[in-house]
């Protein structure tokens, strides 16, 4: 059956989430108690598969499971995400450990399992039965990340790559393949080997140059996000809250983005419906729960104070 709105097709990693509250994160030598624990879907990949399915978009997962956790697909059925093309493995699935402390910090230990078992005749086929004119989302939490770029480029699928957690290798990768490159400060500095603390506008300049054809979506946290592409820049601010928890914070942000994209909307309506989902997520702790509805984002915009939008040419 022909679809009206060509779906996003996210490569995207499935983990098993192991969140434990502790006062701090944890120090070389220490053992330090936990004052709770939750297991929780979670992995970029089926993180931002929510986010775009909560947000109203249409979104198709293709993704590995351990067969033993079956139970996690069903979030992600809930949200309206297409999950016959998730795998079901008999090997262990990707895992993480995540420490949130009180000041809402986080630290990940990440396990790969599944997520690393792509083979080349699996993302052929799965590439193959894309319908054109779709999106293919990617980050970097599975394997085979260069030949789904030149699979999904060669098919004519648009592409929205999420580099993290960035690895050596990405700087190697054909990025100009892309049509959207979603990176944080420190992702962006790494692509144009430039220091952490350099100036979002030199990160900016430098991704410009190097490409050129790109658009780039660069998160700053507090700082608020930009947009980029060729010529016009565009910046805005991000909304004053308490955060409780970051873990989901950035998926959130590109599964909105690319819900609002997707149906056509103009980028500043884009980065301010991304922008405001994002700020509901900090306010609560978890991965998957913490990904708010379309309902509450929206209600959220008519809100919260205004936000401060910028655009400069040239």
């Amino acid at each position: 059956m022909a679809h009206e709105t060509p779906a996003v097709y996210n490569f995207g990693s499935i983990n098993i989430d192991h969140v434990y509250r502790v006062p701090h994160l944890v120090r070389p030598g220490e053992t330090l108690s936990s004052t709770s624990l939750h297991q929780v879907l979670g992995g970029k990949g089926a993180n931002q598969s929510l986010a775009l399915a909560r947000a109203g978009g249409r979104v198709v997962h293709w993704g590995r499971l351990g067969e033993a956790d079956r139970w996690a697909l069903a979030p992600l059925i809930e949200a309206g995400v297409e999950v016959n093309d998730v795998e079901l493995v008999a090997g262990a699935s990707g895992h993480a450990l995540i420490q949130v402390d009180d000041d809402a910090e986080n630290a990940i230990i990440l396990y790969p399992g599944a997520n690393h078992g792509f083979e080349e005749n699996r993302l052929g086929a799965l590439v193959d039965a894309a319908e054109s004119g779709g999106w293919v989302l990617m980050q970097n939490e599975c394997n085979a990340a260069e030949r789904m770029l030149r699979l999904a480029a060669e098919r004519e699928l648009s592409i929205a790559f999420n580099p993290a957690p960035l690895s050596s290798d990405v700087t190697d990768l054909p990025l100009e393949l892309c049509q959207i490159l979603f990176l944080n400060r420190g992702e962006a500095a790494a692509l144009v080997a430039q220091d952490e603390d350099t100036d979002a506008d030199t990160l900016l300049a430098a991704l410009a140059t190097r490409l050129p054809d790109v658009e780039i979506v660069l998160t700053l946290g507090s700082e608020g996000v930009c947009h980029q592409y060729r010529n016009e820049r565009v910046t805005l601010t991000a909304h004053r809250v308490e955060a409780v928890d970051t873990t989901a914070a950035g998926d959130t942000f590109i599964g909105y983005f690319m819900a609002a994209r997707q149906r056509g909307d103009g980028i500043e309506q884009a980065l301010r419906l991304a922008t405001t989902a994002s700020a509901l997520c900090v306010q609560q702790a978890g991965a998957e729960p913490s990904i708010p509805v379309v309902a509450a984002v929206e209600e959220a915009m008519t809100t919260l104070p205004a936000l401060t939008l910028e655009r400069r040419s040239g």
